[in-house]
């Protein structure tokens, strides 16, 4: 009697926790900026528009897999919730990006930095060989989320057009501040990446004007 009520019990306990899983439900999020934040950072970076993307020629760009560390190749948010001085991080389950942090930041940036410049990504086809491509690859420094506090990117890059043989090294830190609860985590992520990626398209307007030379 007392096995088949203990049964009955820990059937009961795990229902109760299978229910309350169940009702958490998983949320998403994008860095990918919203049409009309993307084309307010446009007209603000329309400098960018010069020699490199004023050609008669298409201008194409190419970026590598992004090279992050570990901690953050992964699709759940990973947050720090105890201020500055914890080494403590929250690998949230229930928020995530809507593929892994490094495919979602690796678009984001693709797109922002084309957009800037009016580029076509190679890699999504389209390019002749015979035309020329600034690839670009990109090291993620640290891409540290502070909840209720800021969002901070530190990035690294070298641009070099296919047909030069001297790239253009950059580096850029930047922070956003952020209100309470994820969503503004999330939203502050979305401006870091869209201020990096005005960064990484000067960059590319700068190797254009000189090849090796300083960043944009």
């Amino acid at each position: 009697m007392k096995l088949l009520l203990s049964s009955a019990v820990s059937a009961t306990l795990a229902a109760l926790v299978v229910a309350g899983c169940a009702g958490q439900p998983t949320m998403y999020y994008t860095l990918a900026n919203p049409a009309s934040t993307e084309a307010t950072a446009k007209a603000a970076d329309a400098s960018n528009a010069s020699p490199v993307s004023n050609g008669a020629a298409p201008i194409y760009i190419e970026l590598a897999p992004l090279s992050m560390p570990e901690s953050l190749a992964r699709p759940q948010m990973v947050v720090r919730q105890n201020g500055d001085r914890s080494a403590q991080v929250n690998v949230l389950e229930q928020h995530r990006w809507a593929s892994s942090f490094e495919d979602e930041l690796r678009d984001a940036l693709s797109s922002g930095v084309a957009s800037r410049l009016g580029a076509f990504d190679a890699s999504k086809g389209g390019r002749q060989t015979s035309q020329p491509v600034y690839r670009i690859a990109i090291q993620v420094r640290r891409f540290d989320a502070i909840e209720g506090t800021r969002v901070d990117g530190s990035f690294a890059w070298t641009v070099k057009r296919s047909d030069e043989t001297v790239p253009t090294a950059c580096s850029f830190d930047t922070s956003e501040p952020v209100g309470a609860g994820i969503d503004a985590v999330a939203q502050g992520a979305q401006r870091v990446t869209a201020t990096a990626a005005s960064a990484i398209a000067r960059s590319v307007t700068a190797a254009g004007l000189k090849p090796g030379g300083a960043c944009g």
